[in-house]
Order: structure tokens, then sequence, then C-alpha cells
């Protein structure tokens, strides 16, 4: 398969799947390796896709239903209150797009995260302790942004009120 047509697969592949997919399950699907799919989807992206890389693996955005409602919650919060602070936000209805800290050299640092179930969180956990790195926020002692998306207003609400009552969400 040349190089093209397998670019066009992959753009293929993640533009109508439902989930998110790693590149090792699109290496193995088109028998190239894990590097060459980094790279195919680099070219992808220069070349104008929306692919953002999570934890999960690779997706192209869909635009948001008209009835979702995303918002920017500041949040601090230590180590051991991540889990808390994330099951605030999944158990309640909600989906946490990503975290993002604001860096003294770099600026704006941001990480695509799309968890929406506790499957999602778990798979997240188990990865950031296998991996042994530390959580953005350790950059700004606890300070970070996390985009929410919600089903409605009420819920984004109800989401601010629980993480404001553990003393999680920044006024």
């Amino acid at each position: 398969m040349e190089a093209k047509e397998r670019r066009e697969k992959i753009a293929a592949m993640l533009k109508y799947s439902k989930l998110p997919i790693t590149g090792m399950a699109l290496s193995k699907e088109l028998g190239v390796s894990r590097q060459v799919i980094v790279g195919d989807v680099a070219i992808l992206r220069a070349a104008g896709m929306d692919i953002i890389a999570t934890p999960q693996g690779y997706v192209i955005l869909q635009a948001a239903e008209p009835a979702t409602i995303r918002a920017k919650l500041a949040c601090r919060h230590n180590v051991d209150q991540i889990e808390e602070e994330l099951l605030v936000i999944i158990d309640n209805g909600g989906r946490v797009l990503d975290v993002s800290v604001e860096h003294p050299v770099y600026g704006e640092i941001k990480a695509n995260l799309m968890l929406a179930s506790r499957r999602d969180l778990a798979d997240f956990l188990h990865k950031l302790a296998e991996s042994g790195a530390a959580p953005l926020s350790l950059v700004t002692s606890g300070a970070h942004l996390h985009t929410v998306e919600a089903p409605s207003t009420e819920i984004l609400s109800k989401i601010s009120s629980e993480l404001k009552m553990l003393g999680i969400l920044l006024d």
C-alpha cells in the first residue's frame, strides 16, 4: 500500500469511528509500524485535518451537538484529588475535553483528555501511574483549567457546585 493510500485509509477510519483508535491498532490494521502511523498523522494534520491524540487514541473532533454547553473550569487541588475532581465531572454527565496550565516560559500548555466515563478515567489514571509522569498541574502548584462539555447549563452548574464544595473550583 502506498503512503498516500495509507493516509487516506487512516483519515477515513478516524472520520467514521465513534471511538478513538490507538496508533497500535492503526499500525496492525495497515501492516506498518506505530512510528509510520505517527508520521502519517503528522502529515494529515499538516494538511489541515483536526486529528488529536488522546490517552485513548486518535480522534477527529466532531462539532459539538447544538444542545451541548462548553465551559472552562478553573481548578486547584493536590495530586491525590485528581480522581475525585474528574469523577465529579463525569458522574454528573459531563465530559472532560482537556486540561491546560499557564507555564511562565511556554505560555499555555494543553493536553487532550476526552474523558466521558469511569472506564476512560480508570485508563487515564492507570497510564499516568504506569508512566511515572507528573500531571500538568504540578507545573502550577495544582492550578489548571479544564474544558468541560455538558448536555445542559443545569448539569454544568451542578458540576461547578460540587467542585466548589470540595474546595477544588477556583472563584
